[in-house]
């Protein structure tokens, strides 16, 4: 289904392309002749610059605006009486659109970007296994985040502008486009009990930095709690909202 519109498939690696190299010429501006900033070189900053928003084409999807539609055209009754679980069908759709972007988007797209960019991948198998485990959990948390946002439709009807803040958060507060170490204190402070952190920042400085040991582990524990921690409000939204809910249309 996705192939079957492909000018937005290459347009799409033209596009993440001009954002590497926007956010990469903005950074070597800050940096300066600076070698190192918050512990990162500017060549640091450049590999996790390119692996942010290639790691970003894998976990980010749509189905918050998905749910709301089926919500608002009235095809979410239909996807209701069907023997499935509706939110495990949407999780499966994501992750089927995710590992499409990741072998035909974000591969390419990274080889091109390594042939411009001054960036440096690690080549020891054992930190992109680690890399590949954290993304993998950095995709559940997005998609947890999704199914919130989504459900919400189910009472409030119309929820664009709540998408719309919702991703414009996860963008920003997940370190796509400002690494964490960068913003003020009492901000990390902050982000440290929320959940963006999780979806794009820890997944590249693993892969940056090549975390390992009681890092690697400490990462991988916040993922993961925040995995279990989502699916609470999850099923406690989806229970009421099954009988609360109003078709629109039909």
């Amino acid at each position: 289904m996705m192939l079957a519109y492909r000018v937005n498939y290459y347009s799409g690696i033209i596009i993440y392309s001009l954002n590497i190299g926007v956010y990469y010429f903005l950074w070597m501006a800050i940096y300066g002749n600076n070698q190192s900033l918050q512990g990162l070189t500017a060549v640091q900053m450049a590999t996790y610059i390119a692996i942010s928003w290639m790691a970003r084409a894998f976990y980010f999807n749509n189905l918050d605006r998905e749910i709301a539609q089926e919500i608002r055209d009235g095809t979410v009754a239909i996807q209701l009486i069907r023997p499935y679980h509706y939110l495990l069908v949407k999780v499966f759709q994501g992750f089927g659109e995710g590992l499409f972007r990741l072998l035909l988007f974000s591969i390419p797209g990274m080889i091109v970007v390594s042939l411009v960019f001054p960036i440096v991948l690690p080549t020891v198998g054992s930190v992109w296994l680690k890399f590949a485990l954290s993304l993998l959990l950095g995709f559940i948390v997005n998609v947890e985040l999704n199914l919130l946002t989504g459900l919400l439709a189910f009472f409030v009807l119309n929820n664009q502008g709540l998408i719309r803040a919702k991703r414009v958060m996860v963008d920003l507060l997940s370190g796509l486009f400002i690494p964490i170490t960068f913003y003020p204190e009492w901000a990390q402070m902050i982000l440290n009990y929320l959940p963006f952190q999780a979806i794009s920042y820890l997944p590249s400085m693993i892969l940056v930095k090549g975390l390992s040991g009681s890092e690697w582990i400490h990462a991988l524990l916040i993922q993961i709690a925040w995995c279990i921690l989502l699916c609470i409000p999850i099923q406690m939204i989806w229970n009421r909202a099954k009988k609360t809910l109003v078709v629109q249309g039909g």
